[in-house]
This record gives C-alpha cells, structure tokens and sequence, in this order.
C-alpha cells in the first residue's frame, strides 16, 4: 500500500501527489498544496451532490421495476408508461428550441467531418499511433487488409507481392477520380502528374497514357505542395479534408505505378479520444498515475514509446506538424497529429487515490477532472512544441450519465475546476455521450444543460443497450442479442440523436458522433456499411484503428456531411414512444438450442474478456470471439451479456445451473483460444479458486442489482483482489433495498 500525503484533510497517494508536485505543476504557475487545497474543496462541495445523483438513479430505478412487476403479463401501454415515467421525474419537460453557444472550439470538432480514435490513455505506444494516425497511408491500408481480395495471384506474401500492389494503385487511382476528379479522363490513365506555375499561381497538370494533358476538374482543389524525403507532394482538398499525392519514380512503388505515385496519404484520424475509462483497467493510485502521466506527455508534446520490431528498437514520437506551400506561394502549415480528446470516468466509481477527511474514497470523476485539466495547462499555456488545441480549448468527453440533472452536475464540476485553475469559463469543452436511456429521452435538456460548452455528442450502441436491459429488466424476458439491434427502439434512438442535435445548433459547431466498428480485420464489411455513419449525419465516428482510420476516411470524402446535415434538419423526428418501447420476447417462445447458443455467445465473450482485465489489466483489446473472429471488447459488451443473462435468470428462461455449467465449458474454451499468449494465466478447472471466474459469475448473478447493469464495481473488486489490494467498499449509494429482484419472480 502506498504512503500518503495528508494537504487539508486529504490523504493523497505518494506517487499521485509526487506526480501533481514535480511532474504537472511545474509551468503552470500554480502551487502544488494549493491545487489539493482547491480540491478539498470541491470534494467537500461536490461529493454529496455525486452520492445524492446515483441514490436518485436508484430510486427511480426501484420505481420502474416496480411498476413493471406490478404490469407483469400485461401489454405495456406507452401513454401510461410514459406517463408514469414523467410522474416519477425520469422525464423531464422539454423547454423552448435553443441553440447552443459553443465558442473557441477547434476546426477538427466545428468544421472537419472524419473517423474518430479512442484508444486507452495507459497505453503509450496506442496513444503516440493514434496521435500519429491523422495521416495515414491509403497505399498501406489497402495492401495489409482484406480490402484487397487474395486470388488470382493477389495474396499477401513474405515479399512484397507487385500483382497485389497494381490492385492497390488502381484502387486508389479510382478512389482520386470519386474525390478529385480530372477535368478529363481518369487518374488510373496518368503517366505524369506536374505543377505549372501560370501567372503566379500553382496548377496541377497531369498527362494520361494517350498524350492528353488536363487538369483538376475544380483546380481549387489543389490547396499546397512541397518536396521532402519522401519526394514530391502534393496536397489536395475534399470535403475539407486532405489528400497528399507523393510522386517519386525511384521508389519501388513510385517505378510500379506509371505516374509515380509512390503513396496517396489520406488525412484520416481527424480527432482522437484518449480514454481513462471504459478501454482502461485503472483500479488503484499507480494505475491513475499512469493514466495521468501518459495524459500530461500527450499535452507536452513529450509522450514516446520504445518496442521490439524484428529484434530491433524502435521509438514512436509525436509527429510534427506538415508544412508546404500554398498555390500563390504563401506557407501553409497542418497538424501533424489528430486532435486529443479525453475521456474522463462516469459519475458513480470512487478512487482510493484520495481518501477524504472521513477516509472515504473520493468520486474518481471528480478527480479526473481536476487532475487532467490541470494537464492540460502545459498546451492552454504553450508550453509545449506541438500544440493539441489552437483555440485554447480542453476536450473532455464525459459518459454514462443519467439524464439533465447528471450533464448540469458536470457543468458545475468543470466550472469549479475551471476556478481552481485559473481559466476563462467554458475553457473545458464537454462531450456528452448519449448511450443512457435516460439522456436519450431527455436528450434536449441535457445539451441545454451544457448549452455554452457543447463539443461532442455521439451514440454508443454498446453501452445504451446495457441500459435498455436493465432499466426493463422486471418488464420480460429481452430478445437474443442480435435481435435488439433490429428492434424499431434503436433506429429511434440512432436518429433522434442526430435530429435533436442539430435543431440544438451542432451543425458548424460540434461533433455528432456514431459508434465503433468492432472487427479490426474484417475491413471490407467495414467499408460496406460504415460509409452508413456520414449519410446519418454524423461528422465523426469510431474506428478500432489507424488502418481503420485510413480507410474510413473515404466515407467522407464520399459523402458531403455538411450537406447532409442540412438536408436532414427538415427530417421528422422519431417518437418518444418507440424509443421507449423495450426489445422484450413478448410472446416468441427460443428453441432450447437457441437458448444455449446465446448462453455459450455470451458465457464465452464474458470470460474472454474479463480474464484479461482481472489477470492482466487490460481494458480493451481484440477478444476472440466463440467463432474466433477478433472483437474490440471492452465493459460496454461486457454489460451486454452480463445483463442478458441475468434477465433470463430472472424471467426463467434459463436456470442457474445452465449458465454455471455453461460458464465451466467456455471457461476451458477461452483458455485454449489464449493458449499462444505468453502473458496469459489460465483460468484451469478449479473454479471456486480462480478470481475470474467469480468475477464472471458475480456479474451475471448479481447483474440485477448492479447499479444501471454497470460492470465496473465487479471488476475493480476482483482485480484488487487479484493484485492483492484492499477491497474498496462499494459506491457510496443507496441499494434497491425495495427492488423486487431480492425475490425470485
């Protein structure tokens, strides 16, 4: 157990006090004790307020389960539901329209519509590839993945294949006729690309393979150029974002394409969010530490990795910005890196990083906050070589809240960090991530809640789902999985959050987000239906990554956002009343087969997933799956099967000893799909022993009294346990002490 530093009544973890003294203070003008003292005093302010806002979650949630179980067997009718539903106070009225006033917000989040990163903070060589990943290479991403079919002497070889790099070259030549299209002819038929200088002003010319010469069909396009190790380049523009043209015939690949192109480089990772939660395994105060540290060396400029590749060392570093010059000859200068969001802890876990003046574990939100704004100061400050935000804005994405009054507490805490740190109002920038059921329904008057702070608002099909279950899990029996996705609740809620976002005023000024494409290998399937994200509306969305990144940058340079946007704003909104409705069986009877195969799907992502967090402390990573295809797993997938199956505990579709002896079988299956994983620990075959498996089983036979279906009390619990720490007391909340889960239906 680590030492502690006591400032005004808190107990500060040596290590995170170490870190706040010597690594983030210094610069930023601001005294260490008085930073603890300004955070003494927001604990002392904000704390209750946290507890009181998770008891309300309670309450409400004993009242919905009430009412269901009171509704047992009958149709639900959506006026009285809806109704009882605003008696309760779990929907509030909607007020006036509005618009929001969001100012100093950078071009990445207002004006540039491109793929989203989100990558946990901990991990320095993930985060230094995903900064990096603004620039990718098209070249690279089609030749390394299943973009480029493998037959007719395509395949991916030890040496470089030439027949599979022509597939790349044509590809990405078509691709250039879609986004920057010659005046005549096509880029695939250019044998030479060059730049002419007509009265003062750069023009691209290109000659094609019948000796025509031509032009851009829209010459704005071609918005820079400059020369560089890599050769010629040239900087074209689409849908406001870029696409470098580097020309080099004595490169191998510049010799195979007859205009010699060497590479076409897409601008591709746009924005990335750095996450401290749903993707991280921090349980502790070296694990916040860690978190803190990687956060602080992304707002210096300074965060580097250094790994084995082929027996040799290798050091990543931020990228530096690109420079070229403009047609008229002026400079133009672009970011090298993806611009860094954070994403910061929900409302509900606590931390042992600060113990309070009662020696309770402070909300780790409130910590979050504090802390990773206080970073931040090393970019609002210029005090670093490679700026993150040129408005002088902080981005923090804020998830799982509950409805108005849970987004109106975060805009309290980031007003009083904003006091402590000596920073103008509304410097922190929120992203409210809209996969609660309770902010989907009230969804306006959260944004209003936040209305001159807005950045971001996005949904998380993962996490929303998780709540669904839960919040009518005493309503019946939920649908298999795959069939809640087709259920008429979730394209309300996908379109909802578009319309309400844009008539609040997003357009121009904020992000609109969609969620993750889970399979990092399959990116052909990817490429067939995420270009689905822009033509919702959505200015960014989740990639797994770089590649992803890359490659789904053409979506947006196939599909005008903007424009978009405009034309959905007259589109009728969903009603409230189908996105109420749950994804209950109803009166569909599942085959016992059915039955099981859902329980092993489940049974099988859950161990698979759990066993890396508890054993290893990894919060997101690619987790085969029972077919062993690779998943991007991380706790919002795991709320899903854990709440499944506790929903059919609870309704008697299944019983206690299926899903034990099911969790047994696939507790062997998962052991033998790690067994090439040199880091991996075997769960083995004594079950009452082994702390993973008691993890899984507590989240499934205590996910009815989980608080909202979450997995992190579980989680954290066991992986203290298994790094031999104290258990923490749970979340300072009152339980469903009137819930009729206490009862066996």
């Amino acid at each position: 157990m680590n030492s502690r530093i006591t400032i005004n009544g808190l107990k500060i973890a040596a290590p995170l006090h170490d870190l706040v003294a010597h690594e983030i203070a210094p610069g930023t003008g601001i005294d260490p004790d008085q930073f603890w003292q300004s955070f003494e005093a927001i604990v002392t302010e904000l704390a209750p307020r946290n507890r009181e806002l998770l008891a309300f979650r309670d309450r409400l949630q004993t009242q919905v389960d009430q009412w269901h179980d009171a509704h047992k067997g009958r149709t639900i009718h959506l006026d009285q539901y809806t109704t009882f539903l605003a008696d309760i106070g779990y929907l509030v009225p909607e007020g006036k329209p509005f618009q929001i006033d969001t100012t100093h917000v950078d071009d990445e989040i207002a004006h540039i519509a491109g793929p989203q990163l989100v990558v946990p903070v901990n991990n320095a060589r993930f985060a230094v590839n995903a900064a990096n990943a603004r620039w990718g290479s098209l070249y690279d991403a089609l030749y390394g993945t299943d973009m480029i079919a493998e037959n007719t002497g395509c395949e991916k070889t030890d040496e470089f294949n030439p027949f599979r790099g022509e597939r790349v070259i044509r590809w990405a030549a078509d691709f250039l006729d879609q986004s920057t299209p010659l005046a005549h002819g096509s880029h695939v038929d250019v044998v030479e690309y060059r730049l002419e200088n007509i009265h003062d002003r750069w023009v691209l010319e290109a000659t094609t393979s019948d000796g025509d010469t031509t032009a851009l069909a829209q010459p704005a396009q071609l918005v820079g150029h400059s020369r560089d190790e890599r050769g010629l380049v040239i900087l074209l523009k689409n849908h406001g974002l870029h696409i470098e043209l580097i020309i080099d015939r004595e490169h191998p690949i510049g010799a195979l394409a007859a205009s010699g192109v060497r590479d076409v480089v897409l601008e591709s990772a746009v924005s990335t969010i750095m996450d401290c939660e749903d993707s991280v395994a921090a349980v502790d105060a070296d694990d916040k530490v860690l978190v803190y540290r990687n956060w602080l060396a992304l707002m210096k400029g300074t965060l580097e990795d250094t790994f084995l590749k082929h027996g040799h060392p290798i050091t990543r570093q931020l990228n530096d910005d690109r420079h070229y010059q403009t047609p008229t000859g002026a400079t133009l200068t672009l970011p090298g890196r993806s611009l860094l969001l954070l994403r910061n802890v929900g409302h509900l876990m606590t931390t042992d990083a600060v113990l309070d003046a009662n020696n309770q574990a402070v909300p780790e939100g409130l910590l979050d906050a504090m802390v990773t704004t206080f970073c931040t100061l090393h970019d609002l400050k210029g005090l670093s070589p490679r700026r993150n935000s040129r408005q002088g804005s902080v981005y923090i994405v804020k998830p799982k809240m509950h409805g108005p009054d849970e987004v109106a507490f975060t805009n309290l805490l980031f007003e009083r960090v904003e006091d402590a740190l000596g920073l103008a109002r509304n410097t922190i920038k929120v992203g409210v991530m809209d996969e609660e059921r309770r902010t989907s329904a009230n969804l306006t008057e959260c944004i209003r809640a936040v209305r001159e702070r807005l950045a971001f608002i996005n949904t998380g099909f993962l996490d929303r789902t998780g709540d669904e279950i839960h919040t009518c899990m005493a309503a019946g029996p939920v649908l298999p999985k795959d069939d809640i996705k087709t259920q008429p609740w979730i394209q309300a809620y996908e379109n909802r959050n578009v319309d309400i976002g844009l008539a609040c005023g997003l357009a121009g000024v904020a992000q609109i987000g969609k969620g993750m494409w889970p399979m990092p290998d399959e990116m052909r399937r990817m490429m067939e239906t995420k270009r689905a994200h822009p033509e919702a509306g959505a200015n960014c969305a989740w990639v797994p990554s770089p590649t992803a990144a890359t490659l789904h940058a053409v979506h947006y340079h196939q599909v005008d956002v903007q424009a978009r946007q405009q034309a959905l704003m007259s589109r009728k909104r969903d009603s409230l009343d189908q996105l109420l409705t749950p994804p209950l069986l109803g009166q569909t009877r599942l085959a016992p087969d059915r039955i099981q195969a859902e329980l092993d799907n489940c049974a099988q992502g859950i161990l698979g997933y759990v066993v890396r967090w508890v054993n290893q402390g990894i919060g997101c990573s690619k987790v085969p799956d029972i077919n062993d295809i690779g998943l991007m797993e991380d706790r919002a997938t795991l709320r899903i099967s854990s709440q499944l199956l506790a929903n059919w505990l609870y309704h008697g579709i299944c019983t206690d000893d299926q899903v034990i002896d099911t969790l047994k079988f696939m507790a062997v299956v998962v052991d033998s799909q790690n067994a090439g994983d040199p880091h991996y620990r075997k769960m083995g075959r004594e079950f009452d022993k082994s702390v993973v498996f008691q993890a899984a089983y507590d989240l499934i036979f205590t996910g009815c009294e989980q608080p909202s279906g979450y997995t992190e009390p579980v989680l954290h619990e066991r992986r203290r346990q298994a790094k031999g720490l104290q258990t923490l007391a749970p979340p300072n909340r009152i339980g469903n002490s009137q819930s009729p889960f206490q009862q066996a239906p």
